[in-house]
């Protein structure tokens, strides 16, 4: 049985897990003041920190994240609910799989920010377009995920509930779902990230809100510390949506 971590050792275990990022700002001080780099073009972490202070005071920071957010889970939630339908739909009929995977095949490959200009398009430069990118960068890793997870249920538990002359609705309901649930948390775990980036890749060509607006706004105006710190803000929010989703996962887990 494994022994629980003591409380010295959870401190150091923590203590290695924040050591590489502490050593990357002293670096990045280091340089910024005593190297050749040029203040305007990669300014301190002090001074980013500065910044990200005036942001938060004035509310700016906060109203980027809450509207970049809610760009995701609005997207995210459309594209997991269709991707959960089609993928258990082509996962249990080998007829319709045949059906829809030529298009299927052909529209995966294609990056989501190639569809911004025809989203911009179709939809304009209102929230449409943006929901759109982000439901199309959710959409596959769900599905795919899904189909597979369907495909790789264990065959003799199938061949049990034949014998044992469950319905299709039991059988899919308490057996084919339950032994995918792994292959579909990690198809909206990384259907989630997507959407992270197809939102922010969004905002930096039509919004005027967001933190990829805050990315390309930064850059238009020679701001690199705002543009540093959008980017910060990319890395940390999408860091903890994948935490609270692998919590989530686990709880799952246990559950079923």
């Amino acid at each position: 049985m494994r022994a629980k971590k003591s409380v010295p050792g959870q401190i150091g275990w923590w203590a290695l897990y924040f050591a590489f990022p502490v050593l990357v700002v002293l670096l990045w001080e280091y340089i910024c003041h005593f190297g050749s780099v040029k203040i305007y073009n990669m300014p301190a972490p002090e001074i980013i920190l500065k910044d990200a202070f005036e942001k938060i005071q004035d509310g700016i920071l906060l109203k980027h994240i809450s509207v970049s957010f809610l760009r995701v889970l609005e997207g995210f939630l459309i594209a997991a609910v269709a991707a959960l339908i089609l993928g258990v739909l082509i996962g249990l009929n080998k007829y319709f799989e045949r059906f829809t995977e030529l298009v299927l095949q052909i529209l995966k490959p294609i990056p989501p920010i190639a569809w911004i200009p025809l989203a911009i398009l179709w939809f304009g430069i209102g929230e449409s377009s943006k929901l759109y990118i982000i439901f199309y960068g959710a959409f596959f890793p769900i599905l795919l995920n899904t189909v597979d997870g369907i495909h790789n249920v264990d065959k003799r538990y199938l061949e049990l509930a034949r014998v044992y002359e469950v319905d299709k609705w039991r059988l899919t309901w308490k057996m084919i779902l339950p032994g995918a649930l792994p292959s579909i948390l990690t198809g909206i775990r990384v259907g989630l990230g997507n959407a992270w980036v197809c939102v922010v890749a969004a905002e930096m060509i039509a919004a005027t809100k967001g933190v990829g607006y805050m990315l390309s706004n930064g850059r238009s105006m020679s701001r690199a510390d705002d543009v540093i710190l959008a980017m910060l803000l990319i890395g940390i929010v999408g860091k903890i949506m994948d935490d609270i989703l692998k919590v989530i996962s686990k709880r799952i887990m246990k559950w079923s």
